[in-house]
């Protein structure tokens, strides 16, 4: 039985249309990221899930019952805000204990239900104090306690991590996992992060403009975007994509001069990942514009004609601005969408863009000179 389902969601504030017909299902003990720029509404979805917000049509199910008319408490289900919405003026164990003093449980189960709440989250040595005297990691658990001492079946997160510097992001998550994993729970989180998404989800529900642009497991927005809009929004640095022309012998890259299909360029255009670009000794001519230098890797911006596009390599090459090098890449690298839909074409055949033979292993250093 599905843990969330969402069928044909629609919220209008006015004559603004905030979600636009969004369908998705997150199974039992599922994580599914909502992922997305800032106003493509994946925080509404989540607060029309919650029952914070009423929507316009459209159906929301829990568990197999519909919920869509039904208050948040009675919904089963719990939620951590992004602003972690903790009490000042109560301790850690007060404010992870609200929700049950409210709805009226037991002392005795309420001291259970905390002590292994807090062992759970390591908070068992800060429950006297208050949030005001714990660190910005130590309340999002403790917000993270609230949610989850309520032992329902369901938890959302509005982006709750977006107030933490990136090391306790980091930590953050493998925590929020390896809690959801452990407690079987279907948990349905909200992020404009790719990377949280990426790493976390069993699947990811990219939204732009209020509708779902692509669903699928984190492998498959990568490999097989949908769209120009969800290559370029997954994958850092995001999908190189490229103009297209007619050359003597098939499509080139505009400004180019090596084929890269025997389809005709009207309505095209390429992808190619920057990872997959390869340097080597005969493929499409390019002058490096910049470098950037990462420690594991560098990004090379290059220029075929009057088009730039970026380039991973390994390591720190020695590469000078304004040098001439090489570039190809295998044929399953490549990606051809539609203009000016934007939409992923599967039935345009690629070609090689070198000799496998002349493909050099580039030293990182190495120095190609124009």
């Amino acid at each position: 039985m599905a843990g969330i389902s969402v069928n044909n969601l629609i919220k209008d504030w006015g004559a603004f249309r905030a979600v636009d017909a969004v369908s998705f299902q997150a199974d039992k003990a599922e994580f599914v990221a909502l992922l997305g720029p800032s106003g493509c509404g994946k925080s509404t979805t989540l607060r029309l899930i919650a029952g914070l917000d009423t929507a316009t049509s459209g159906t929301i199910t829990i568990a197999g019952r519909d919920v869509t008319h039904l208050p948040p408490s009675k919904r089963n289900l719990s939620m951590v805000f992004q602003s972690y919405a903790l009490f000042p003026h109560l301790s850690v164990a007060k404010n992870i204990l609200f929700g049950l003093s409210v709805r009226g449980v037991a002392m005795t189960e309420q001291k259970k239900r905390l002590a292994q709440t807090a062992e759970l989250l390591g908070l068992e040595h800060l429950l006297d104090r208050r949030p005001s005297q714990m660190s910005g990691g130590q309340q999002q658990r403790v917000a993270l306690g609230r949610a989850l001492i309520s032992q329902t079946p369901v938890c959302l997160l509005d982006e709750p991590l977006s107030n933490l510097d990136a090391k306790l992001r980091a930590g953050m998550r493998n925590e929020i996992r390896a809690l959801q994993k452990r407690l079987g729970i279907t948990m349905v989180y909200v992020t404009h992060d790719q990377t949280e998404a990426m790493s976390m989800a069993d699947r990811v529900i990219l939204l732009n403009k209020g509708r779902v642009e692509q669903s699928g497991s984190p492998s498959g927005l990568y490999e097989t975007p949908a769209s120009i809009f969800v290559a370029q929004f997954i994958g850092t640095p995001p999908m190189n994509i490229l103009e297209l022309s007619s050359g003597p012998a098939g499509t080139v890259i505009a400004g180019g001069n090596r084929p890269v299909t025997a389809a005709p360029p009207e309505n095209l255009r390429l992808g190619i990942r920057p990872e997959h670009v390869r340097l080597v000794e005969a493929g499409e001519p390019a002058t490096v514009e910049s470098s950037e230098y990462f420690g594991a890797d560098t990004i090379l911006t290059c220029r075929i004609g009057k088009q730039s596009l970026q380039v991973r390599v390994p390591g720190r090459p020695g590469i000078a601005e304004g040098s001439g090098v090489q570039l190809g890449w295998e044929p399953a690298a490549t990606h051809f969408f539609e203009t000016p839909s934007g939409r992923r074409r599967e039935d345009i055949p690629p070609v090689q863009q070198f000799q496998e033979e002349e493909v050099t292993c580039f030293s990182t250093n190495a120095v190609l000179s124009g």
